[in-house]
């Protein structure tokens, strides 16, 4: 184990408050005015993380913090004695053998993602199929091309979606459009690294996984989430200038290849961060598998 000095750890932990701080500014700004905001909020009602628990700073299984009382009793941490008396905090081996199981799924599901070719052609119409047909909205903005005009681009194309999670939000009149019927139990066979939802879902597993991964990890996640969120309410059919963000108009054809080229540069930006984590779940596999000392 390595352990960290007080004069280490504070620096590293104000550095990364100051940084979600910065991330996370324009939430905090709407929620504290009781307004809502469609494209940010998600981040933080659909995933569940709230700002206060992402601020709080984390080294990672492995590490101790030397005079660290504001850890002692925190949620997957305990006291340990180390060398000279020295009593630090650090990840619980017990949280740990806890978690193994969903390590062990978010570790399937990673490398089975990982092994697939992107594919880019869905050209986000996941969120046009949530309203297809339908007189209710999910959000409280109008539909940019309105009801018989949003019906009409899914009509006009095949939905590829391969991410249930988005998948299962499908109105009753585009489930049967999708190319794919999708399921929980197939999640690890249609996962595929182009898939927008699928990288920002990074940030969910990483999350699932404190604190036994680090924050510098779960912030990288978090910020490639911010991105590919703008992306997707911007393909999205909802007309969001109100809040400063530009259409893609993917019922064009020049709107379609903008949102390819911005998918395809959000996979390969999700591509060595979905190796890291994958890493981490390993090493933490092999910690709870190691003969206890």
């Amino acid at each position: 184990m390595r352990v960290l000095p007080p004069v280490e750890w504070r620096d590293r932990a104000r550095a990364h408050r100051d940084r979600i701080d910065q991330l996370v500014g324009p939430y905090l700004r709407h929620r504290a005015s009781g307004s809502t905001h469609p494209v940010i909020d998600f981040l933080f009602t659909y995933y569940g993380h709230k700002p206060a628990q992402l601020r709080r700073w984390h080294p990672g299984f492995g590490a101790g913090l030397a005079d660290a009382p504001g850890y002692v009793g925190a949620r997957g941490y305990h006291q340990l004695t180390v060398a000279d008396g020295l009593v630090v905090a650090t990840a619980d081996p017990a949280f740990l053998a806890k978690r193994r199981d969903t390590i062990e799924f978010v570790a399937r599901l990673l490398r089975a993602t990982a092994a697939r070719p992107a594919q880019l052609s869905c050209f986000g119409l996941h969120e046009w199929a949530m309203v297809y047909r339908s007189d209710e909205v999910r959000h409280s903005v109008p539909l940019r091309l309105g009801r018989s005009g949003t019906d009409a681009v899914v009509e006009s194309m095949a939905l590829r979606c391969t991410h249930f999670d988005a998948y299962r939000f499908f109105t009753p009149e585009a489930v049967g459009r999708n190319t794919v019927a999708l399921t929980r139990d197939d999640q690890p066979l249609r996962e595929q690294p182009g898939c927008l939802h699928a990288n920002m879902d990074l940030y969910k597993w990483g999350f699932k996984l404190v604190p036994l991964i680090s924050s510098e990890l779960l912030t990288v996640c978090f910020e490639l989430a911010c991105a590919a969120r703008e992306l997707d309410m911007c393909a999205s059919p909802y007309d969001l200038t109100d809040y400063g963000y530009e259409p893609v108009a993917i019922e064009t054809p020049a709107g379609r290849a903008e949102y390819a080229r911005a998918q395809s540069a959000l996979a390969e930006r999700a591509t060595p961060l979905r190796a890291r984590l994958l890493h981490a779940c390993e090493e933490l596999l092999d910690a709870a598998s190691a003969p206890l000392r």
